[in-house]
């Protein structure tokens, strides 16, 4: 269910930033949209084969996910502070797409984590062993 949640938040920020585009003027970057539904039926469907007990979608979803899905949500924050920002200047310089967009990203972020924890908890473990 959290893997579920994950993508919904996805889709909730994807929804806030095609509309912010095209309340912009700049078009909804159709390209960009496309990728993300492919991903998120992926994970979709990955998803219900863990369920199911499928080990590979485990690990597929830990690795795919867990390091990658990650690093992309939390690769620009990281750049940015590195550059010699401050935190202080991210809400002196919010603006309402950044009010939508960061408590998504919050819960987006909660979501990947608690899913990682409970897919490797030993009661997990015993299930895809089960599973077999």
């Amino acid at each position: 269910m959290l893997w579920l949640g994950a993508v919904g938040a996805g889709v909730a920020e994807t929804v806030v930033r095609v509309v912010d585009s095209l309340a912009a003027g700049a078009g909804a970057g159709v390209g960009g949209v496309v990728i993300r539904a492919v991903v998120y039926t992926a994970v979709i469907y990955v998803a219900t084969r863990m369920r199911a007990g499928k080990r590979w979608a485990r690990d597929t979803l830990a690795i795919g996910l867990g390091v990658v899905g990650t690093l992309s949500l939390v690769i620009d924050p990281i750049s940015w502070l590195a550059a010699g920002n401050s935190l202080g200047e991210v809400f002196a310089d919010a603006d309402l797409l950044f009010a939508f967009v960061a408590p998504i990203r919050v819960v987006h972020l909660a979501a990947v984590v608690g899913a990682l924890v409970y897919m490797y908890r030993p009661a997990a473990g015993a299930y895809f062993r089960a599973a077999r």
